[in-house]
């Protein structure tokens, strides 16, 4: 995508020698040092990192978390960002009410602009979720050492923008075609039989590394 500059990869102590390894020499993978849940910085806690240790203060960033897999256009995601001039993130209509509890459900208004964005809620007011794909302004992303000062949670990367589009624009792109959250076991073995198909692969009834 001609819009991007760089390339930062965030992990932790664990997979980092492995990730390093497999990076291209566009990608920079940054190792967070933690080595388990109990110390883990969460997801807003490593966009914070990622800043500060690639010299990243003031860009606007197009941040994906990695348990995504996605089949909608960055670059349409792009230019709808730039049609706005806030920031964005980018939601998928989910019909499955259940599922929807397990994800951030967003609330748009005419403009697509978000005026409601709720993690993981026991009853979804509506069926678009996020897809923790977000295009922030670097000038919105400066607010976040506020946003830890005032003792927000550190993960699930929807808390932040669910914090910010109270105080600044933020935008909904609604994305077409497909999206896996493969964080869930079900989703990924759903993805993982979707593209064993696609390469001619028999599909299996549970999710293996074999």
């Amino acid at each position: 995508m001609d819009d991007l500059d760089e390339i930062h990869l965030v992990t932790n102590a664990r997979f980092a020698a492995a990730l390093r390894d497999w990076a291209p020499e566009d990608v920079t993978v940054h190792d967070d040092g933690t080595t388990s849940n109990e110390d883990r910085l969460g997801a807003i806690g490593d966009i914070a990192f990622a800043i500060e240790h690639g010299g990243l203060e003031g860009l606007d960033l197009l941040i994906v978390a990695g348990d995504n897999l996605i089949g909608y256009s960055l670059a349409d995601f792009v230019h709808f960002w730039r049609t706005k001039g806030g920031s964005a993130l980018a939601v998928h209509e989910v019909a499955e009410r259940s599922l929807l509890r397990n994800y951030g459900v967003v609330e748009l208004d005419a403009d697509d602009r978000v005026v409601g964005l709720e993690e993981k809620p026991t009853d979804p007011k509506g069926d678009l979720a996020a897809t923790a794909s977000y295009l922030y302004r670097g000038d919105h992303l400066a607010l976040l050492p506020r946003y830890f000062e005032g003792g927000n949670p550190p993960d699930a990367p929807g808390n932040f923008t669910a914090w910010l589009h109270t105080r600044e624009p933020v935008f909904g792109y609604r994305a077409p075609g497909e999206w896996h959250d493969v964080g869930d076991l079900g989703q990924l073995l759903a993805a993982d039989n979707l593209l064993r198909e696609r390469a001619g692969l028999p599909t299996r009834s549970e999710y293996s590394l074999s």
